[in-house]
């Protein structure tokens, strides 16, 4: 079996996030003034398994500043240290650091040190300084209870195949020279085995080692912690006068962990009796080699009840298919009903594995959502302000691809509501409110999409304002008329590019600005953005968004003699046309009269530049809606409705405006998808332009 280090390695990085996070949420709920032990052990030990980590890949760097981070967790674990405002926020910054120094080795690029060394200069005065005055002082252990204590002694057994695991006794021994660097470490080579027949994806070889009586039995037990069900392990007081000084020093503990393997001397012969030998280390540092293609590699940890599925299903398969084959291979007119019948089956495997398989991509949003506590936190802290950060629906799950592209849409969002729709305490005093502002952040499903909703409490958008500087910026033409637009239609101007209420440029956010980037990448992704708001009450921003960007469901449908396939949730209705329904507006612009509504005629054939369509008799209008815009799109027939598989068009050809991407049909031929926002943009904006229609 290859060890495949790099596989290792990635797995690391991923449980290394996972401790960071675990980290960053218990310190940002942490109460300094009533701090309990079990906070503070999980935090102590979240950090201990990232610098045991790093040691295993040689990650120096890492090792060596979350040893200073552990070491302050461990006084005040013991009491010797109280946490305050100050040093949550100093250990947030170190969680900063971390990942900074992780996303360096994974991308292969330099690390920016100058955080880094700042934050470790804070960090060593913090364990500099000396105990709090109400912290109880180490009793002093007199000598003659020294000597009667005497020193540990420590037998360490690894079982052969430690190594597959990732560990590696070497970062066990540095971790024991760490906690006294006069320890003795005697390897016994008597199990190695003849050269020929050494395996170098084992270990062989075990170890006896005595530390100082001044090392704390728990220090011990916390270095084997990795590694307690990989080992034998036995831990017990040894007398002085019972050590034995070593012969030989070897300089094995500098070698790098993933590349250190065990070796024998040609001409020495094992005996039944173990033969020690010492190992000292020099505390050699090595730079570690981290590929640059790591960090283009996306993975995701999958539920096991989620793979077993799988693997049913896969099963299922395999049995329906070699049935079809026993029926191909004598096929006669007899066997149709079977032949259907197993087709009907191959049929409900396929979606069933469809579903499962698009399951295994899906996320709960709390993979977005956590990292608005601290964000929030850090925010508030430099504006002044007191916020209060409600989260609801953290289980409602989303696509992998949609969820990490929606997380900077959210953040500019949630910023804009701290920095501009929270107000100051004291003016919220004066306001009747409570001085602490509330933001909301909501996902739920709704029909075959999520709408995630961001809500806040502040001051909500004063329309006026909205128009004024709408005017201003050139937003708007001189010339138009405040009673020619409701207040919906201002809210939306802040979408526009270049419109912004902030008076002066904020390095934070402003009501506007970059809301126009906000919305152009959640409808990339084929959402859409809404803004509610009330002036005094607050605002609420609902987006909504595919679960999937791989599967839709589609409705087929043929225009100039070619199969398009519209979004079947953008659909609202599909109608014969009624000659005497349709209107004509100044500027020749076509309407239809629906249900007392004016709704623009869209020729598609037009718009597709695929020649001109002609007269609108015996056609058909597909209605559609799309960022709260809706049109008729003129087709020639309905098709279908099917579920289609999303190819890029942009990477395997180029963008094209009005089309989303491609699919391929049953019979093979290839079909676009229309992007249905993209066509009504386009659309409203040539009417606007042509005949002074606004969008």
């Amino acid at each position: 079996m290859a060890l495949d280090m790099d596989q290792l390695r990635k797995m690391f990085y991923e449980e290394c996030r996972e401790n960071l996070e675990v980290l960053e949420n218990i310190l940002l709920h942490l109460d300094v003034a009533d701090v309990d032990d079990e906070s503070i052990n999980t935090i102590f030990r979240a950090a201990h398994s990232i610098k045991g980590g790093a040691g295993t890949f040689n990650l120096l760097d890492i090792s060596e500043f979350t040893h200073s981070v552990e070491a302050y967790l461990d006084l005040v674990r013991n009491h010797q240290r109280q946490l305050t405002s100050d040093t949550v926020d100093l250990l947030l910054k170190s969680c900063d650091c971390i990942s900074a120094m992780l996303q360096a080795h994974e991308s292969g690029i330099e690390e920016d040190v100058e955080q880094k060394v700042q934050v470790s200069e804070q960090l060593a005065k913090l364990l500099d300084s000396p105990s709090s005055s109400n912290c109880t002082e180490a009793l002093p252990v007199s000598s003659d209870t020294v000597s009667q204590l005497g020193r540990w002694k420590i037998e360490f057994r690894p079982h052969r195949e430690m190594f597959f695991s990732g560990n590696d006794p070497l970062r066990i021994l540095r971790e024991i020279l760490e906690l006294d660097s006069d320890a003795q470490i005697e390897a016994y080579i008597a199990p190695l085995p003849e050269l020929v027949e050494i395996e170098a994806e084992l270990c062989y070889l075990n170890w006896s080692i005595i530390i100082s009586h001044e090392v704390d039995e728990q220090q011990i037990k916390e270095v084997f912690e990795w590694v307690e069900d990989e080992c034998d392990l036995a831990i017990s007081r040894e007398q002085q006068n019972a050590i034995e000084q070593p012969t030989v020093v070897t300089d094995a503990l500098s070698v790098p962990a993933e590349k250190s393997l065990p070796t024998t001397n040609d001409e020495h012969t094992p005996t039944e009796q173990p033969q020690p030998v010492a190992v000292h280390s020099k505390n050699e540092k090595s730079t570690p080699k981290t590929s640059k293609t790591e960090s283009s590699v996306s993975s995701i940890r999958v539920d096991i009840d989620k793979v077993d599925g799988l693997i049913n299903l896969v099963g299922e398969l395999v049995i329906t298919q070699s049935m079809l084959t026993e029926i191909g291979n004598d096929f006669s007119i007899d066997k149709l009903e079977k032949l259907k019948a197993g087709l009907d089956q191959l049929l409900q495997n396929s979606r069933d594995l469809q579903e499962n398989v698009l399951n295994i991509r899906m996320l709960p949003m709390s993979f977005a959502f956590s990292r608005f506590p601290r964000l929030v936190r850090d925010l508030t802290g430099r504006l002044g302000k007191k916020v209060d950060l409600q989260i609801l629906g953290e289980q409602t799950e989303l696509d992998k691809t949609v969820l990490e592209r929606i997380v900077d849409p959210l953040v500019h969002l949630v910023r804009n509501g701290i920095d501009h729709g929270i107000e100051m305490p004291e003016k919220r005093l004066a306001a009747n409110k409570p001085e602490q502002g509330t933001i909301k952040l909501n996902a739920f499903h709704q029909g075959g999409s999520i709408v995630i909703e961001i809500e806040d409490d502040g001051a909500g958008l004063d329309c006026d304002k909205l128009w004024k500087k709408a005017l201003e910026k050139g937003v708007l033409p001189q010339d138009a008329r405040r009673d020619e637009m409701d207040d919906k239609q201002i809210m939306r101007l802040i979408f526009a590019p270049g419109f912004s209420t902030a008076e002066q440029v904020s390095d934070i956010s402003g009501r506007g600005v970059g809301m126009d980037v906000v919305k152009r990448n959640i409808q990339e992704l084929g959402g859409h953005i809404e803004v509610e708001s009330e002036l005094g009450k607050g605002s609420r921003f609902i987006i909504s968004l595919p679960l999937t960007l791989a599967i839709l469901d589609g409705q087929l449908v043929k225009v100039a003699g070619e199969v398009y396939v519209i979004p079947l949730l953008t659909i609202v209705e599909s109608i014969q046309i009624d000659a005497s329904c349709i209107k004509r507006a100044s500027g020749g612009v076509e309407l239809y009269r629906l249900r007392n509504e004016n709704i623009p005629i869209l020729r598609l054939q037009d718009e597709l530049e695929m020649g001109k369509s002609g007269a609108l008799d015996n056609l058909i209008l597909c209605f559609v809606e799309a960022a709260g815009n809706r049109v008729g799109l003129l087709i020639e027939e309905l098709l279908d409705q099917q579920q289609v598989v999303i190819k890029s068009l942009e990477s395997n050809y180029s963008k094209v405006k009005g089309i989303s991407g491609a699919t391929i049909l049953g019979d093979g031929s290839v079909s676009l998808i229309l992007d249905i926002q993209g066509l009504i943009t386009l659309f409203l904006n040539r009417s606007k332009e042509q005949n002074g229609i606004a969008a």
